[in-house]
């Protein structure tokens, strides 16, 4: 590949959000997911394999950086559902099988789709935070005004 472009991905991926970073994550497993499914058909064991362990040590990744503090139940929801996850790319990888494949796709996609809405429902959130501080600067500054005439 281009050193400018491996240094514009490295540039981008150093600089994103946590957020950006989780959906680039995603789309990361479900493209190695793809090609997985690409090579099977292709009957080419070796890339399947590969591709699908891609998407294991992103999903597993998913798990180690888990933050059980905030949400408990949550967390441990999703650190079950990524471990199932694990156990059908297994499956799918012993057996040479896209049905698993196919099954963890639609979920990571739907999930990376709840991610991203409630991303934007966060950012929304802290826009109309920051707007309410802003107003209320904007009062205490006029009332503060008034006092010195």
């Amino acid at each position: 590949m281009n050193q400018y472009i491996q240094q514009y991905q490295k540039s981008s991926i150093e600089t994103a959000s946590r957020e950006k970073i989780l959906i680039m994550l995603y789309d990361g497993a479900i493209q190695f997911l793809n090609k997985a499914k690409i090579a099977l058909k292709n009957n080419n064991i070796e890339e399947s394999h590969n591709n699908i362990m891609g998407a294991e040590n992103i999903i597993q990744e998913f798990i180690n950086s888990m933050d059980r503090e905030v949400a408990p139940q949550l967390a441990e929801n999703l650190i079950s559902l990524y471990e199932y996850f694990l156990r059908r790319l297994t499956q799918a990888n012993m057996k040479k099988d896209a049905e698993p494949i196919d099954e963890v796709l639609k979920y990571l996609k739907g999930l990376k789709e709840t991610w991203e809405k409630a991303i934007i429902l966060a950012q929304k959130e802290q826009m109309a935070a920051a707007n309410h501080n802003d107003d209320e600067e904007e009062y205490y500054d006029y009332e503060e005004e008034e006092d010195e005439e």
